[in-house]
């Protein structure tokens, strides 16, 4: 449906082979109040966009298209929309991009197509209310995680106690019920389990490796083009997407591929760049309550009082993770 002590966004044009990356403002400590409200900022928007390719994903399904569908028209608009950076990074420094192709190579797995056929194919196997809790939960639980074991972040009280309002959040919200937990359904959530889990370890990657926003949006959308969308029109051809109603390509070309596939993985890196992993892990659990509103005129579907209610108890568990301690 989840950083570093210095943070000007290296421009483009410097050398990819230097140490580090920086991200936030020499100096500034990752609970300085100016970077914290640009990194919340940043993770709303990103939370929005995530929502709105949720909402446009059971829209899409619902319209006939199928998970590997929705993948490579995400992959392939985003992959051709940042080929021109890549291109430029390439002509600027391409020994120091080389040199660095096995984290190039980690974040075009954890946050590249097997994470859209996780997601986009989950939702045909469980139903929407799962998609509210299981990726989301993976994201932040494990984001939290992986931070603790990878970079040696503490574990708080305070992000044990937000994580935790979060996901319960997330379960009012959601209204998932036992009786809904079928063989079927399991298959899915254990997809989204993995999805969110890949999204996860992506930040955990941007965050080790210090590498750049853009840069890694455009590496991992064009090693997408290069590879899944060449292998999906060799497997399923051409006739599935065109016998798809023109309006609905349309509307998932600008959701899925401009908006979602380069807007999600630039407002994710630039989040984990100013907030840190573990922190920017929480803002993802956002999606599914923005995701109800939006659904009201997409899908036609009425925000119920659990849905306001657990979108509400998410924000408090939000503030209480990203907060900054005593």
């Amino acid at each position: 449906m989840a950083c570093t002590n210095a943070n000007a966004v290296r421009p483009l044009a410097a050398p990819v082979t230097a140490p580090t990356a920086p991200s936030l403002p020499a100096g500034a400590a990752l609970g300085d109040t100016a970077t914290l409200r640009r990194g919340i900022a940043v993770g709303l928007v990103a939370a929005s966009i995530g929502a709105l390719y949720t909402v446009f994903a059971r829209w899409g399904v619902a319209q006939g298209l199928a998970a590997q569908d929705m993948t490579v028209l995400r992959f392939g608009v985003a992959g051709l929309l940042t080929l021109p950076v890549l291109w430029i990074a390439l002509r600027r420094d391409a020994a120091g991009l080389r040199r660095r192709w096995r984290a190039w190579l980690a974040v075009s797995l954890l946050a590249g197509p097997p994470f859209g056929l996780l997601m986009f194919g989950a939702l045909q196997w469980a139903p929407p209310s799962h998609a509210a809790v299981f990726p989301f939960t993976a994201m932040s639980v494990m984001g939290t995680l992986l931070a603790i074991w990878v970079l040696g972040e503490r574990f708080t009280a305070r992000k044990a106690l937000g994580i935790g309002v979060v996901v319960g959040g997330l379960l009012v919200l959601s209204g998932v019920s036992l009786g809904s937990l079928t063989p079927r359904a399991l298959l899915g959530d254990a997809m989204f389990l993995l999805a969110g889990t890949l999204w996860a370890g992506f930040g955990i990657v941007m965050r080790r490796e210090r590498l750049d926003p853009l840069l890694a949006t455009a590496v991992i959308s064009v090693v997408a083009l290069l590879t899944y969308v060449p292998a999906y029109f060799a497997w399923a051809g051409t006739e599935r997407l065109l016998s798809a109603a023109p309006s609905v390509l349309a509307v998932e070309v600008l959701v899925q591929g401009v908006i979602a596939g380069a807007g999600t993985l630039y407002t994710y890196s630039r989040m984990v760049a100013l907030l840190g992993p573990s922190r920017a892990a929480v803002f993802p659990a956002l999606a599914p309550g923005i995701a109800a509103l939006m659904a009201w005129p997409v899908l036609g579907h009425v925000p119920q009082a659990s849905e306001w209610l657990g979108l509400g108890i998410v924000m408090a568990g939000l503030v209480i993770t990203v907060r900054p301690g005593r």
